[in-house]
C-alpha cells in the first residue's frame, strides 16, 4: 500500500471516492487547500457535490507549481462533471476546458456572471446531487483514477466527461487548450527571427491539386478535433438544403458573438471539413492568439524596418473629419502596437501594425478597420500563403474593376473544355434560375482573375449576384466564383422581399450601406442593374479561355507555384508581406494560417463610408496600362457607387 493520493472536498462524492481508493491506496483526506499540499502525494483528486470555480483555479495553482497531476469532479447544473485530467507540464487544464464550455453554450454572458458570483461562495450541494448519481460518478473517477495511479494514460487528457444526473447517460467531449489560459499557457515571445519564412518543398498531392494535403487526411481529424456541440472549439454545424451546391455552416462561437462560416463545394461532407477550415482561418486573424506581442512604439522611431499604413491605403482627410466617424488619422509619432510579419521584397523581417494584420484589433478605434482579406488557411505555410495571395489578387483585381467601371472581356464558360463547370452553370440556371456570365479580370500582375456574375430569370427575388476568383488555373478561378455565388442564389430571396424598402434607401443614400451585407442587397435590386452597364452592355462577344489566358505550366510542387506568384509580384515592384497568425490550435494538426498584405493592391473594405483608395495609384494606372482607358484616369472619375461583393 504507497501513499500517493490526495482527496480534496467535502460531500458525498468525496466520501464515496474515498470510501472505495481507501482498500488499494494510503490516502490523504483534506476538505480545503488550507494545510497545504502534503508531501509524497503523486496524484490528487477534487471532489464536490456542487461547482466551485475558485477552488479550481486555487487547485491549478497549486498543483502546477508542485507538478502533481489531478482530476476534478463536481456536479453542476444536473450534471456530473468529471475532467479533465491534468498534468502540470503539459497545456489543457480545467480552466481550459471552462473556456470552452462557457464560448460553446447559449447564455455565455450569463454563465459568465454566475461563475463569478460562485468565486465568492456557492452552494455546497447542486439539487441534482442524488446518491444514485453520485455513485455512478464514484465508478468513473474511482476507473480512471487507478489508470493514473498505475502509470497508464488517462481517457480524460484533453476530454470532459458529463453524466446526465437523472439518466445517468454519460458522454466524453474533447477539448483544446486556450492559447490565452493565464494557467497552462506557454506562448512565445513575437520576435524577427520567428517573423523570417525560407520558402521549404510542398509537394502537391496529385498533379491537378494545388493542395499540399489531401482531404482524406483531413479527415482524420478535422471534425474529432474542431466540432463538438458541448465544449467545442465550434460548436453547431447546420445543413443548407436550399442552396443549389452542398452547403454546409458551422458556427465558431465567441464571447460576445457568434461567427459563421460556410462551405460550398459538391459534397456535404466536403463542405464541412471546408467549413470547419474557414472557421480556423477567421479565428486565427482575429486577434494574435499564437505568440505574445511585444512592440508598441510610434512609426517615427520604427520607421527603418516597419510598413507605413499608408502603402495599404488609408481613408481620405474628408471621410476621418466626418462627424462620428469611428477612426482617427494615422500620426507617425502616435505609439501603436506592432506584430513581426515578412518580407519577400526586403527578404527581411518586417514590423506590421498589428490593425493591419488582425482585424479585430481595432475594435472601433485606431487609424483603420481591416477586413479578412488576404487571410488563408493551407496544410503547409508555402500553401496557406499561396491562397493569402490569390485572395488578394481576387479582391483587387474585381475592386479595380468596379471602380474604373472597366468593360471586361466576356468569357464563354463552354470553351474552358471542363464538364463539371458547364455543369455547375447548368444546375445554377436549371435549379436557381440565373444566368451565370463570366468575365476575364486579371490584372497587370498576370494572374487569372475571374468576374462571375449571376443573373435572375425569375419574376422575383434579388437580381443580381456578384462573386470573383483568382488562381493560376482560370477554370479553378471561375469556379471559386461560381460557388460564391450559389450560395446567395435562393437563400436570400425572402430577406430581400421583406426589406426591400430599406435597400431601395441605401440605392438613394450610399451611407447607409453599412454592413457587409447590404453591399450584396443593394444589387438585389433591379434598380440597380443601371450600375453593372459597363459588364451587361449587349452584342458583346464571347472570348474562349484560350484565347484570353496563357496556358498554367505545370508544377509537382505548390511551391514553386508560389514563386512564380512571387516573382509576378517583383517584376512589378510590388512587396509580399505574411505574416504567420497561426495558433497552437491549428499547430497540434499541423495546419498553417497567414495574413497576406500587398502594398498598393486595393483592400477590401465593407461600409461605403470605408472606402480606401487614397495613396492606391494603381487604380488609377492600370486601366490605361491594360488599354481599357487612353489615359489615367483621376479620382473623380472612379465609380461613386458602393461596391457589390458579397
Amino acid at each position: 500500500m504507497n501513499r500517493g493520493l490526495a482527496i480534496i472536498g467535502e460531500g458525498g462524492l468525496a466520501d464515496l471516492v474515498c470510501r472505495e481508493m481507501s482498500t488499494q491506496w494510503l490516502i490523504a483526506r483534506l476538505s480545503d487547500f488550507k494545510e497545504g499540499i502534503p508531501e509524497d502525494v503523486d496524484f490528487a483528486l477534487v471532489l464536490h457535490d456542487s461547482w466551485h470555480p475558485s477552488i479550481h483555479q486555487e487547485a491549478e495553482e497549486l498543483f502546477r507549481n508542485a507538478g502533481i497531476p489531478w482530476l476534478r469532479g463536481f456536479v453542476a447544473f444536473g450534471e456530473g462533471v468529471i475532467g479533465p485530467l491534468v498534468r502540470p507540464e503539459l497545456s489543457g487544464c480545467t480552466q481550459c476546458a471552462d473556456t470552452r464550455h462557457l464560448l460553446a453554450g447559449r447564455d455565455r454572458k450569463e454563465m459568465w456572471m454566475l461563475e463569478q458570483r460562485l468565486k465568492n461562495g456557492g452552494n455546497s450541494r447542486d439539487a441534482w446531487s442524488s446518491s444514485t448519481g453520485l455513485l455512478q460518478m464514484t465508478h468513473l473517477i474511482v476507473k480512471e483514477s487507478k489508470r493514473v495511479l498505475q502509470g497508464n494514460s488517462s481517457r480524460l487528457e484533453e476530454r470532459m466527461l458529463y453524466l446526465d444526473m437523472k439518466t445517468l447517460r454519460s458522454t466524453s467531449h474533447f477539448f483544446l487548450p486556450d492559447p490565452l489560459c493565464p494557467f497552462c499557457s506557454r506562448l512565445p515571445e513575437d520576435t524577427p527571427a520567428r517573423a523570417r519564412i525560407s520558402l521549404q518543398s510542398s509537394p502537391k498531392i496529385s498533379q491537378k491539386s494545388y493542395r499540399s494535403r489531401s482531404l482524406v487526411e483531413l479527415t482524420s481529424f478535422l471534425v474529432k478535433e474542431y466540432l463538438d456541440y458541448k465544449i467545442g472549439f465550434l460548436n453547431g454545424k447546420m445543413v443548407d438544403l436550399m442552396s443549389p451546391f452542398a452547403d454546409v455552416s458551422v458556427n465558431l462561437p465567441m464571447f460576445d458573438h457568434d461567427e459563421v462560416t460556410a462551405g460550398r463545394t459538391h459534397s456535404y461532407a466536403e463542405s464541412e471539413l471546408t467549413a470547419i477550415m474557414e472557421g480556423l482561418e477567421r479565428y486565427c486573424g482575429m486577434a494574435p492568439r499564437g505568440k505574445r506581442t511585444m512592440v508598441n512604439d510610434s512609426y517615427h522611431n520604427l520607421a527603418d524596418h516597419a510598413l507605413h499604413p499608408a502603402k495599404v491605403g488609408l481613408y481620405a482627410k474628408e471621410q476621418y473629419e466626418r462627424p462620428n466617424f469611428p477612426f482617427k488619422p494615422f500620426h507617425p509619432d502616435d505609439p501603436i502596437d506592432w506584430v513581426w510579419g515578412y518580407s519577400f521584397e526586403r527578404q527581411s523581417p518586417i514590423l506590421v501594425p498589428q490593425q493591419l494584420a488582425y482585424y479585430s484589433s481595432s475594435c472601433g478605434q485606431g487609424f483603420i478597420y481591416e477586413t479578412s482579406n488576404g487571410c488563408a488557411l493551407g496544410g503547409s505555410l508555402e500553401e496557406a500563403i499561396f491562397y493569402g495571395i490569390m485572395e488578394v489578387v481576387e479582391r483587387d483585381s474585381f475592386l479595380l474593376t468596379w471602380y474604373a467601371q472597366l468593360s471586361l472581356p466576356r468569357l464563354d464558360p463552354y470553351s474552358a473544355g471542363d464538364t463539371e463547370l458547364e455543369l455547375m452553370i447548368q444546375r445554377l440556371q436549371t435549379v436557381a434560375g440565373f444566368d451565370v456570365y463570366l468575365y476575364n479580370a486579371t490584372m497587370e500582375n498576370g494572374i487569372p482573375s475571374v468576374w462571375a456574375l449571376a443573373k435572375n430569370k425569375k419574376p422575383k427575388g434579388v437580381n443580381l449576384i456578384c462573386a470573383a476568383g483568382a488562381h493560376p488555373d482560370p477554370v479553378r478561378a471561375a469556379k471559386s466564383a461560381v460557388h460564391e455565388l450559389s450560395g446567395m442564389t435562393l437563400t436570400l430571396d425572402g430577406k430581400f422581399e421583406e426589406n426591400r424598402e430599406q435597400y431601395m434607401q441605401m440605392y438613394h443614400d450610399p451611407s447607409l450601406v453599412i454592413g457587409m451585407e447590404d453591399h450584396s442587397m443593394l444589387y438585389s435590386l433591379p434598380e440597380a442593374e443601371e450600375r453593372l452597364q459597363f459588364l451587361l452592355e449587349e452584342n458583346r462577344p464571347l472570348r474562349a479561355f484560350k484565347e484570353e489566358f496563357n496556358r498554367v505550366p505545370m508544377h509537382s510542387d505548390l511551391t514553386d507555384d508560389l514563386k512564380d506568384v512571387l516573382q509576378a509580384f517583383h517584376q512589378l515592384n510590388l512587396d509580399v508581406i505574411v505574416v504567420d497568425q497561426t495558433t497552437p490550435e491549428l499547430q497540434r494538426n499541423e495546419l498553417y494560417c497567414v495574413k497576406v498584405l500587398i502594398p498598393g493592391m486595393l483592400p477590401m473594405t465593407f461600409g461605403h463610408h470605408l472606402t480606401r483608395v487614397i495613396e492606391l495609384d494603381r487604380v488609377l494606372k492600370v486601366p490605361a496600362l491594360l488599354g481599357y482607358v487612353k489615359h489615367p484616369l483621376l479620382l473623380n472619375q472612379l465609380n461613386p457607387h458602393p461596391h457589390p461583393f458579397p
